[in-house]
């Protein structure tokens, strides 16, 4: 689940509650080469405002267009299933690559309130699936796993929600600006701890959120799940190693540390001698980043967030500098 439709729903919530009708399409299959996977969804509102996307755009166009002509009935069924691409012909008129066909759910939204518990849900980290029957329109939100996939079998519609994907920041120095600043632009929420007040000068909200407290503290109180990442960018092995002493034994699928190869190598060292296990150790990015050959703030960056999103990804690291005698 991308937290982009997160935004459509919290599109929906709004209009819902401001009197407004919307009609929620989700793709539910795919056959061939699909602009979007199943599980994106376009929410349409009554005056044909919409957020959200479920194709390169001419499939779009058409449920506007549905909508203005009346072919989207206020008072039908409320499930409605739509096929696109079916013929070569049509295919190429919605600009659908290589013939590829989508199906949609056609939802007309009621009673919003399973939206603002879904919403409330990924708020609080939950990961849940919403069950959409078909046939009567009922929705169910149920608890799910990160090993969940959305599943549809023509009668029910199991789809899965999940929390955005979090980045904790250890230091607000030049280059956690930076990644800050990219990580944002990748739909990362974006935390940040650092207890020397010098550093603080100039983080404005839209960069992050700040998290009190010394690292390790911080670690803890964010409640670190799968979906987060962790790294420590000050250079100063007081604060570097205390998160990474809490990080290396949560369940963060990330965590990483600033540091030359020399570095790196004296940095595991130092947290044997401190008693972290050769497994916890072990799962330490450092030198952190792809291999870009990176120099400046910007470029460190870039090459750190390449890194953490293939790993999100479960891509195979293909450009990475070993740590020698790692």
């Amino acid at each position: 689940m991308d937290s982009v439709d997160l935004n459509v729903l919290r599109s929906v919530l709004e209009w819902r509650r401001a009197g407004q009708r919307v009609v929620l399409f989700s793709v539910v299959q795919t056959w061939g080469t699909a602009p979007r996977a199943p599980g994106a969804m376009l929410a349409l509102r009554e005056d044909g405002v919409v957020i959200g996307s479920v194709s390169g755009g001419c499939v779009e166009d058409d449920l506007i267009a549905r909508l203005h002509d009346g072919r989207i009935a206020s008072d039908g069924p409320p499930v409605q299933l739509i096929t696109y691409g079916v013929t070569r012909e049509e295919a190429a008129r919605f600009g659908l690559p290589c013939g590829g066909t989508l199906r949609l759910t056609e939802e007309r939204v009621g009673d919003p309130q399973w939206v603002a518990e879904l919403l409330a849900r990924c708020e609080a980290h939950e990961i849940v699936a919403r069950e959409l029957n078909i046939e009567t329109g009922e929705v169910v939100l149920t608890a799910a796993s990160k090993t969940d996939a959305l599943e549809f079998d023509g009668k029910l519609l199991r789809a899965i929600y999940g929390p955005r994907w979090r980045l904790l920041l250890i230091g607000a120095g030049q280059l956690s600006r930076y990644v800050a600043d990219m990580a944002r632009l990748l739909d990362f929420e974006v935390l940040i701890c650092d207890p020397r007040t010098e550093f603080v000068y100039g983080w404005e909200e839209q960069h992050g959120r700040f998290v009190a407290g010394m690292p390790d503290e911080a670690v803890l109180n964010i409640q670190t799940d799968e979906r987060t990442a962790i790294v420590a960018l000050t250079h100063d092995p007081r604060l570097d190693d205390m998160a990474l002493l809490t990080a290396l034994d949560s369940p963060a699928f990330y965590v990483g540390a600033l540091g030359s190869r020399v570095n790196s190598l004296k940095r595991r060292e130092n947290l044997a001698q401190l008693g972290l296990s050769v497994e916890a150790i072990a799962r330490l990015h450092g030198p952190i980043g792809l291999h870009i050959g990176s120099h400046s703030p910007a470029e460190i960056a870039l090459s750190l967030l390449a890194e953490i999103v293939a790993i999100k990804n479960g891509v195979e690291l293909k450009q990475k500098k070993p740590v020698e005698g790692a």
